[in-house]
């Protein structure tokens, strides 16, 4: 079943119930950026919210679309219901109250049914959004942070299990790469080609990969500092953050002496 039939099913399995005000799609299939990869995202608006009579109405309507052979009801968020069915379809519904969907907005849900005209009440689109400052510092300082956990990986030779640290530096990396370019419709873990640039996308492909091995290990730590710290330094004083000077020389400081290495960028 294609997904254009799965939303009209469900649509249609839930669309006359009492007590079922609306039902929008969001995420991808609501603003155009859909793909054949892509899950389905809906909002339900249900006038008692999330409860155990309005999952199993859920539950039906999926079924009627394939066979579930994976069901989190309400298990991460008290509200939202995930399902994968047997060709790997994958449904994702939040149920809502009406008066909790003041943080929607037009631009962000696409009506399937609308028995009340909540869509029209909603803003038209979300306000401009300004960098998080606060998360910024703490991302640079968590770099820093985990730069400087190399030599006790090193130390301990514990080579299996610091290659994670490289790890946290790629995912660091890669979204400060993503607040650069400052995209629109940022969607799931699995869009970042459309969220970053050439130039970006060819730096993440040059970086080595992480070995479980001393020589290895530094190294890829090393490339990661030296493509994310000159960056972040350079967007933070942009945005006017100060940097964690003293925590980062004091941590290349810890790494020369422990392992002989320098800075692989200018600092100054």
């Amino acid at each position: 079943m294609d997904h254009q039939s799965i939303i009209d099913t469900i649509s249609t399995a839930v669309g006359d119930t009492p007590g079922i005000e609306a039902l929008f799609l969001s995420g991808s299939h609501a603003t155009g950026l859909a793909d054949a990869y892509s899950d389905i995202d809906f909002v339900m608006v249900a006038a008692d919210g999330a409860t155990d009579v309005v999952s199993a109405l859920w539950r039906d309507a999926v079924a009627q679309t394939g066979e579930i052979v994976l069901w989190w009801d309400r298990t991460t968020v008290p509200v939202l219901i995930n399902a994968i069915t047997a060709d790997w379809t994958r449904t994702d519904v939040i149920i809502l109250k009406p008066e909790q969907m003041g943080h929607h907005t037009q631009a962000g849900l696409k009506p399937l049914f609308d028995h009340k005209g909540l869509h029209a009440t909603l803003a038209k689109s979300p306000a401009a959004g300004q960098p998080n400052l606060k998360k910024f510092q703490y991302q640079i300082e968590e770099f820093v942070r985990i730069l400087g956990l190399l030599h006790l990986a090193v130390g301990r030779e514990e080579y299996i299990n610091g290659v994670l640290g490289v790890f946290h530096l790629r995912a660091a990396l890669v979204e400060l790469m993503i607040e650069e370019t400052a995209a629109p419709n940022r969607g799931g873990l699995l869009h970042l080609n459309r969220l970053i640039t050439d130039d970006q996308k060819r730096v993440l492909m040059a970086m080595p990969a992480p070995k479980p091995e001393r020589e290895g290990m530094i190294a890829a730590h090393l490339a990661y500092a030296a493509a994310f710290l000159p960056r972040a330094r350079n967007r933070a004083g942009a945005l006017g953050v100060e940097w964690p000077e003293r925590f980062e020389e004091v941590t290349w400081a810890r790494l020369k002496e422990s392992l002989d290495i320098d800075c692989p960028y200018p600092r100054t």
